[in-house]
């Protein structure tokens, strides 16, 4: 079982999107295990955009993503960084996939809804630094056995 980080962003935020957007990944099979809505202060977007801090959008980033509230969640499953991305869809909305996040919703890059951990050492990371362990449960659902083979 993997686990990765998702942002639902400021503007997924302000769309009223939270709901479908955590709807898609259960969809898929995947499993909510920790969940808030919070404000990202500068501190906190600096640490989690540091590896893009050279890069001439980085001020921009920290500005949007510190803009309003987000929603962090901890989502878990088998292969779920890979899941989590190909239901993102592509970076850039006009690129992605239809039937993906960001392509059914999404038309702007700056604005694309929703942020997945892109590895599982960096979902490890990530997952760290918007919750504590006693946030994140194990728990088994019903329909597990319904989603993948033993």
């Amino acid at each position: 079982m993997q686990r990765t980080l998702i942002l639902v962003k400021p503007d997924g935020v302000q769309r009223g999107l939270i709901g479908k957007i955590l709807t898609r990944f259960e969809q898929r099979g995947l499993k909510i295990v920790a969940l808030k809505l919070l404000q990202m202060d500068e501190k906190m977007a600096h640490r989690h955009y540091a590896v893009h801090e050279e890069k001439s959008f980085f001020a921009g980033l920290v500005k949007f993503i510190t803009s309003g509230p987000i929603v962090a969640a901890v989502l878990e499953g088998d292969d779920a960084v890979e899941l989590v991305r190909k239901t993102m869809g592509s970076t850039d909305p006009l690129n992605a996939l239809p039937g993906t996040i960001r392509a059914d919703f999404g038309i702007d890059m700056g604005r694309n809804l929703v942020h997945g951990s892109d590895s599982v050492e960096n979902a490890t990371k990530e997952i760290a630094l918007f919750f504590t362990p006693e946030e994140i449960l194990q728990y088994k659902r019903a329909l597990d056995e319904w989603i993948t083979e033993p």
